[in-house]
Parts: structure tokens; C-alpha cells; sequence
């Protein structure tokens, strides 16, 4: 059994590595400008406790090339329509596409569910700009309409019913390994965190060249009172967090990678929230490597590593 403090700081850290589910929203609230995205949808509860019946999606002008995913026990439709303008699309001028999915079927208020689709962004979006998809759910009689557009420096997160939005990244140049003796240090990063959170998670990728292992044992951060290194892990159909006792282990040769929902680590007391866009230096200590400067690239909460990092 988890000691209480540590359980409450799992459920902080759940809330701030990923979107809250109160709201229907998209798994991955990035995209890469001019590029294909996968929409993953999260309807997380039905209409006033009864059953979602159907779930609407509005396509906003400027993404195109729209193709939804069958999902079995729902039926699926789609709305098509004139562009406003053509849009390139490999070298092609695209003028019509899909406009609206429609998914109908039956998914009890007790459950949540996922509903996928996948999207051209243009270049009528460019790197910094959040594109909102209005989304209504309908139940018996009944409907939740998520469909509120957040206008210029308002926050998204003070309106009743928001559409779930995907923001459009720019470019991110990848940092330059730091290495300490044997260790490589690849791209630390972290995710941004709402006003308030009083923990944060720092991720970063570790290779041992060297013929015997080092332990990574802790580190410091600007913002933060205490780094500690976690775990975080299902445990049945519970999400069970812990401190790893003695540091994680990096064997010769191996490399380990600490990322959201696996080994990470812990910034505890935050003292003011991380802000996307920010850089901010820290270090991390080694048993035998000792410390080491890095810098923390800041990515927004729905954020990942860059590409040439992921696995």
C-alpha cells in the first residue's frame, strides 16, 4: 500500500502528465505543422449520467484530408464539403473533404472511451496556433456540447464547455547530448503545469558507454525544493508511484530512458509553474559521474519528446 503522501502526489502527477478527463479532449494536444496528425478523441462520461449515443465532430476549415477509423459497434458517417480555398496537399490542390464524423452507437456513462481519426494540418495554421475542434455528444434527450472557442488571451480553461483544441508546434532544434565521462545525456525535458501544481516531472534519456554501471541518485531544479527519482506503474487497474530506493541503475552499455508513465523524475514543491517555451537549467547527480548541468526544454501538457528521441 502506497503511504498517503505518496499517493497523493501520483494522483497530482497523473493530473498534470496528462489532459483532465472532466473535459472531452485529444489525447495528443500537439501536431507538427503542414503534416498528418492521428486524432485520438476522449469522450471520459455521457450526458447528465445516460449513455452517449452519438458523438459529432466539426472539421474546421484548414485541416484536410480527413479519414476516420471504424470502430466496431458503432456505426460511422461523414459530412462532406467544399473548402473555403484549396489547399496543397503533396503537390495536389485539395478543394472538398470530410466537414463532420459522426460516430453512433451506445457507451454507458460509467465508461470512457476513444474515437480516431486522422488529419491534414495546412499552412493555414502556423507553429503556435491552437485549432479547436467542436465536438457534441448526444444521449437520450440529451446532449453535452463542447463546443466553446476560448477568444484572444482567455483562458481555455475557464470556459464551462470547451472544444477539445490541438495546438500547432514549431520547429524544436534538438539539444545537444551532454556527456559525463562514460554517460550521454539526451534532449531533458519537461512538461508544462498549471498554475497551482506543486509537482512537476523531468524526462531525459541515459547511455552508459562505460564498462561498469553508475546510479542516477537525484539532482536540483530551479523550482522545485527537492528531485527525486520515481517510478510509476500499473498495478493491476491502479496507477502506484514510489521514490526508487537507491537510485535507478545504468548498467554498462545500456541505456535508460526516463519518460512519463515509467521512470522520471520528481520535481517536489514546485514554486511556481513551468511554462512552455521555457528553458531551465538544473543538474543531476551520479553516484559516480557526480553532478551534471543540464537544461530542461519545457513542452506544453500534451507534449512529448522530440521525434529523434522517441522509442
Amino acid at each position: 500500500m502506497i503511504p498517503s503522501r505518496l499517493g497523493a502526489l501520483a494522483a497530482a502527477f497523473v493530473a498534470v502528465s496528462a489532459p483532465a478527463l472532466a473535459h472531452v479532449s485529444f489525447e495528443n494536444g500537439q501536431a507538427n505543422p503542414n503534416s498528418t496528425y492521428k486524432a485520438i478523441l476522449r469522450i471520459p462520461h455521457g450526458c447528465a449520467g445516460k449513455p452517449t449515443q452519438k458523438v459529432r465532430v466539426r472539421i474546421p476549415e484548414g485541416i484536410v484530408a480527413v479519414k476516420p477509423m471504424p470502430k466496431a459497434g458503432w456505426k460511422l458517417e461523414t459530412a462532406k464539403g467544399a473548402y473555403v480555398k484549396a489547399y496543397q496537399v503533396n503537390g495536389e490542390a485539395v478543394s472538398e473533404g470530410v466537414t463532420d464524423i459522426v460516430w453512433t452507437g451506445s457507451l454507458d456513462d460509467a465508461y470512457y472511451d476513444e474515437f480516431v481519426f486522422q488529419a491534414r494540418f495546412t499552412d493555414a495554421y502556423q507553429p503556435g496556433a491552437t485549432v479547436y475542434f467542436p465536438v457534441v455528444q448526444e444521449c437520450d434527450g440529451v446532449a453535452e456540447e463542447w463546443t466553446q472557442v476560448p477568444a484572444a488571451g482567455e483562458d481555455p480553461h475557464s470556459l464551462k464547455s470547451p472544444a477539445p483544441g490541438i495546438r500547432v508546434a514549431g520547429a524544436v532544434a534538438a539539444a545537444q547530448p551532454v556527456k559525463a565521462g562514460p554517460l550521454t545525456l539526451a534532449q531533458p525535458w519537461s512538461r508544462a503545469t498549471p498554475g497551482g501544481a506543486k509537482v512537476g516531472g523531468g524526462y531525459v534519456s541515459i547511455t552508459n558507454a562505460g564498462p561498469t554501471p553508475d546510479r542516477l541518485v537525484g539532482g536540483s531544479f530551479p523550482f522545485a525544493a527537492k528531485v527525486e527519482v520515481h517510478e510509476m506503474r500499473m498495478e493491476g487497474d491502479v496507477m502506484r508511484m514510489k521514490p526508487v530506493e537507491g537510485g535507478l541503475e545504468i548498467g554498462p552499455g545500456a541505456t535508460v530512458e526516463l519518460k512519463p508513465g515509467g521512470y522520471h523524475l520528481m520535481f517536489m514543491d514546485l514554486k511556481e509553474p513551468l511554462k512552455e517555451g521555457e528553458t531551465i537549467k538544473g543538474t543531476l547527480v551520479f553516484e559516480k559521474a557526480g553532478s551534471v548541468a543540464v537544461e530542461y526544454a519545457v513542452r506544453g501538457m500534451g507534449g512529448a519528446a522530440s521525434s529523434e528521441h522517441k522509442h
